[in-house]
């Protein structure tokens, strides 16, 4: 069995659902373009790190001297149940990917233990740059590159058995490994993620407005929510899953089996009340090793307030 192989069989065997490899060129000059529109058009909202280092993100060799392969993993997160909302109080619903550990911990351990596999094979030759949202990588592109899906028609990755929950994560690598062919899109003429879409942050041209993106909304953006986006918040406390929900792919796509990445389903939903009452103690004991953690107390109850008026106001959409 040769090395590219070799790490691929490790990879799976740590627990990642996917594993692809692409060099470290690179991206096509058409994707670069299409990223930079994205940044003139102020679409990244408040997001300026998009504005950073970009000509590392579009040519990752740049992120490690000597860089040629990239070794892009991904975790497949689709709850293993489905949750219910509890009718006997107000309460918020969290985005799935936070009802597990935090993943960037998750992914960041399992690639510290390929690379350590890497180098017992390869020897001190091996150097490497770990990266899980902790670099200027344009993962969405290197994936596709690297054979694990093609970028939807919701801007996400989307594997044609795993559907679009997926985590990516990413081990930039001195060695020359053997690239993996990438594969067709196959969104074709379904739209139904952009009919999703509560604020129309998915644009039919195949642009993606972060500004009225309730994910971005919800997590990202620091200060107060403009009032006009506010009633298509609906109950989403953290995050929104609805462009992912409606992707047919999505829908025959298997549940998360790896029992190492920690789910938590009362995580769910949260009691809207408890949020706004909660003291800094008590949020950090509920959400200790959360994505939710990331954001800080403050910002959870400002969703929060939103969650409460819409359910006041009946505008759950």
């Amino acid at each position: 069995m040769n090395l590219t192989n070799q790490i691929k069989q490790k990879a799976l065997e740590i627990g990642f659902d996917l594993v692809g490899i692409t060099t470290a060129g690179p991206l096509k000059p058409q994707e670069v373009s299409f990223f930079k529109q994205w940044l003139d058009k102020g679409l990244a909202a408040q997001m300026n790190f998009f504005h950073k280092n970009f000509d590392k993100r579009i040519n990752p060799s740049l992120l490690l001297e000597g860089g040629k392969s990239i070794i892009v993993v991904a975790v497949n997160y689709k709850p293993p149940v489905s949750q219910s909302i509890p009718p006997q109080y107000p309460v918020g619903r969290i985005a799935s990917f936070a009802q597990y550990e935090d993943y960037h911990t998750f992914i960041e351990r399992n690639l510290q233990k390929l690379a350590d596999f890497i180098a017992s094979i390869a020897g001190e030759n091996h150097k490497f740059k770990i990266c899980v949202d902790s670099a200027p990588v344009a993962e969405k592109a290197i994936a596709a590159r690297a054979g694990l899906g093609f970028i939807g028609k919701n801007h996400l990755l989307i594997n044609p058995l795993l559907g679009p929950q997926l985590l990516l994560g990413e081990i930039i690598t001195t060695i020359t490994l053997e690239p993996d062919t990438p594969i067709p899109a196959g969104c074709g003429n379904c739209d139904k993620c952009i009919k999703s879409c509560p604020t129309g942050a998915l644009q039919p041209e195949g642009l993606f407005d972060a500004n009225k993106c309730i994910s971005y909304l919800t997590i990202e953006y620091k200060s107060d929510i403009p009032d006009q986006i506010t009633p298509k918040i609906g109950d989403r406390l953290f995050g929104c899953d609805e462009c992912i929900l409606a992707c047919p792919f999505q829908k025959i796509a298997p549940v998360c089996r790896n029992k190492n990445f920690k789910f938590y389903p009362e995580r769910a939903c949260c009691d809207l009340s408890e949020i706004l009452k909660m003291k800094q103690s008590d949020f950090d004991e509920r959400f200790a090793g959360s994505a939710v953690e990331r954001i800080g107390l403050e910002r959870l109850k400002r969703n929060a307030k939103i969650c409460l008026q819409n359910k006041d106001n009946k505008s759950v959409l």
